[in-house]
């Protein structure tokens, strides 16, 4: 094993391997004389004292071999732990029993008390163990450290495994010092934890951050309910406290991270839910060892969906995308992330037939996610309705029946909640976009189609996060456009994890809605950021700038005239439509796309005819 560990460190392993053999060496003539110290109450007579050297040097030597046996020049002391304790104790009554049988043979240990063979191996443990013990404690910190006299004073909220894991890295960190922890549990009040006192709960945090003058606060609870991490990181902000958290769970244990790498509150984490209960073999039997094909793969969600696939090991992911340098970026991901996946980037339009059908020839998916779209509603309310038509709808139709000549299993459609009785061209073209495919659905026995509709995803391009943020670090003010405006949010990874679900689940034609908690209302959020970036609404102010076109103040997952199922994953629901299409409307909908252009007037009173709920914006466009 050590020909494969680099030159550089094994100088130090070896320096390290030698040094700790010494000192047990000297660990155990220590042991052995101290025993006899102890039998004769530090007044060895002569003749004894003769027996213990001269049975020094094979006890010793029966020890040393004892140790090396069991591997106790394995370890490393900076993290010696209770296994390391049980090698020593195994070690120490192995050689308890070893040493007196060679002692028998040599000369029947006539000189040799028995009590010293009860006290050897006792005193061995405890030098032993005990300066293995002392040394992770001086380096962890537990000891007296002049780096925590200028430590900055925190309290953590949370006194479960993560708060106790965070302590131990805390406890040689120069930054920290741990001056008290709160959790609602009123078994733990008054109980220490690794040293520390819980003080009593989390809402007593105020007070407990003036009487200890703490400025930091740190949510420590990573395997509680979302509702409950966020009222955690509610009280710090209402205290005054700057709030920082630690990773979850699943990274630490993965390795991703460590519990000492403490971070900010971001808004995610107070608009997060809890974690998706994925159907981990009903994914395994649709993805891994197939062909999946993402369009829009460069894009927030498309990219997102690629990582999710991933986890799945698929024969081969296919990345379509138009965008150059989205397509270069999520390539060179996968190329460091997962080296071992065989990906391909083909750069193509969803428009152009001619790319679609040499991808699906040349490479033949079986299942199809297509999250490829032009979704920000002002950019194409006015002079880009047509292309946002031409590449929701004609885009959708092109792969979706490039997908049916090559019998493609799944067809999966992103769509979204603005495709409900839709105000703006996005959402109508998306809600067209959804009878395409259920249109499509009848003509192909072969090919599952399914939709999936939801809200806002946190942190996708075009979102009023990122926004926000580059207008408080600008110093404000923050814009949003009408004080009751609500919004459905959901983060990222979590959209994703349903969509593959629902393409899970679905039989073919369904709609799938997802379950996107409580809206929220925008200039709420926008308040939470200013507060969460350090600032008070006198320092950033909230201005008002009216409605943009085709834009709601709520928007809804379901249409008036649809109701909705239950499905076996409480976040999803199917949507029910009575809507029916025959081939006719199909080629009528072909002929109308065919046109390269259109104006944007024409555009939206010809699609009021194809989506009848849709509502022509009147307001002038504002970008």
């Amino acid at each position: 094993m050590l020909g494969k560990v680099p030159q550089k460190y094994k100088q130090s392993l070896s320096w390290r391997t030698a040094a700790a053999t010494l000192h047990d060496i000297a660990a155990a003539v220590l042991a052995w004389v101290t025993a006899y110290w102890l039998r004769f109450n530090f007044d060895i007579p002569v003749q004894y004292a003769t027996s213990m050297t001269r049975t020094l040097f094979w006890v010793v030597g029966i020890q040393t071999i004892v140790f090396l046996a069991f591997g106790l020049y394995r370890g490393i002391w900076r993290f010696a732990s209770i296994p390391d304790l049980r090698r020593i104790g195994l070690a120490a009554a192995t050689s308890a029993l070893a040493a007196p049988t060679v002692l028998f043979m040599l000369d029947r240990m006539e000189d040799v008390p028995r009590s010293v063979l009860v006290l050897d191996p006792i005193l061995l443990l405890l030098i032993m163990g005990g300066s293995r013990f002392f040394y992770r404690a001086w380096k962890d910190g537990h000891l007296f450290s002049l780096q925590q006299l200028g430590a900055t004073p925190v309290i953590i909220l949370g006194a479960g495994a993560a708060a106790a894991a965070l302590l131990r890295d805390l406890a040689s960190d120069s930054r920290w010092r741990v001056v008290g922890l709160l959790d609602d549990d009123p078994a733990k009040a008054g109980l220490r934890l690794q040293g520390v006192t819980v003080l009593g709960p989390l809402a007593e945090l105020s007070r407990h951050a003036k009487r200890l003058a703490v400025e930091n606060a740190i949510v420590a609870m990573p395997s509680r309910t979302v509702g409950e991490r966020r009222r955690a990181m509610e009280i710090a902000v209402e205290a005054g406290v700057s709030a920082l958290t630690v990773p979850s769970m699943a990274d630490v244990l993965s390795g991703k991270t460590a519990v000492s790498q403490i971070r900010n509150v971001e808004l995610e984490d107070l608009l997060g839910r809890d974690q998706v209960q994925l159907d981990d073999a009903g994914l395994r039997g649709l993805l891994t060892g197939r062909v999946v094909m993402v369009t829009g793969a460069g894009g927030s969600i498309g990219s997102e969906l690629c990582r999710q696939i991933a986890a799945f090991s698929p024969a081969k992911l296919v990345f379509y995308e138009a965008s150059e340098f989205a397509l270069y970026s999520i390539e060179q991901e996968f190329v460091q992330h997962f080296p071992r996946l065989a990906i391909v980037a083909v750069a193509g339009d969803v428009k152009d037939a001619a790319t679609l059908e040499q991808a699906f020839s040349i490479h033949r998916p079986k299942v199809i996610f297509h999250a490829a779209a032009y979704k920000h509603v002002p950019l194409m309310e006015a002079d880009n309705a047509w292309a946002a038509v031409r590449n929701n709808v004609f885009g959708t139709a092109c792969v979706a029946r490039a997908a049916i000549r090559h019998e493609v299993e799944r067809f999966v459609l992103i769509s979204t909640d603005k495709a409900v009785n839709p105000t703006n061209v996005m959402g109508a073209s998306k809600r067209l976009a959804e009878l395409a495919c259920r249109a499509l659905q009848e003509q192909s026995p072969l090919t599952c189609f399914v939709s999936v509709r939801f809200g806002n995803v946190l942190g996708s391009s075009g979102s009023v996060i990122p926004k926000f943020r580059e207008q408080i670090e600008k110093g404000g003010p923050v814009t949003v456009t009408h004080p009751d405006i609500v919004r459905y949010f959901m983060l990222i990874p979590e959209a994703a994890q349903l969509v593959l679900q629902a393409g899970l689940m679905g039989k073919g034609g369904e709609i799938f809605v997802l379950d996107m908690g409580e809206p929220v209302k925008i200039a709420d959020l926008a308040r939470d950021m200013i507060r969460l970036s350090g600032f008070s609404e006198d320092e950033i102010c909230i201005e008002f700038t009216g409605l943009r076109p085709g834009e709601k103040l709520f928007e809804e997952l379901l249409a008036d005239s649809e109701t909705t199922l239950p499905t076996l994953n409480p976040k999803l629901r199917i949507a029910c439509a009575n809507e029916t299409h025959e081939a006719e409307w199909l080629a009528t909908l072909d002929t109308w796309l065919a046109v390269p252009v259109k104006p944007a007037d024409e555009v939206k009173q010809e699609l009021k005819q194809w989506v009848p709920e849709y509502m022509v914006s009147t307001r002038p466009a504002i970008l």
